[in-house]
């Protein structure tokens, strides 16, 4: 057995949407919304990632008398929530893509193959 290639989001989006294609999904207006909500969650969680990763965890706020207080970044939170959130997303992209796909066992198994590598 060879090595898995690793693919980034963009590569990951792609091969999602290449299965969902095969299966006759991509054109499914629940599909599409869903998946495009996706892509800006990934985008969201790249941006609040980059922000904690630059800024730090512990951040300090200074107030009207020059006192300095020491916090936790501020998008940590958010970024923990659209974490979650877009696990939902994902959860109901599979639902979306096995509901409405051909009963053909062997493309079952290469969607959640797909999913459980990356």
């Amino acid at each position: 057995m060879q090595p898995q290639k690793k693919l980034n989001l963009n590569e990951q989006a792609a091969e999602i949407l290449r299965i969902a294609e095969k299966h006759g999904v991509e054109q499914n207006f629940f599909f599409i919304t869903t998946f495009k909500r996706y892509q800006v969650q990934l985008r969201i969680l790249n941006d609040l990632e980059k922000s904690i990763t630059d800024d730090g965890v512990l951040v300090t706020k200074e107030y009207v008398k020059g006192r300095e207080n020491v916090y936790c970044h501020p998008a940590i939170t958010d970024y923990n929530k659209t974490v979650d959130s877009s696990n939902r997303t994902v959860g109901t992209l599979v639902k979306i893509i096995t509901t409405l796909r051909s009963n053909d066992k062997e493309d079952e198994d290469e969607l959640l193959a797909f999913l459980r590598k990356h």
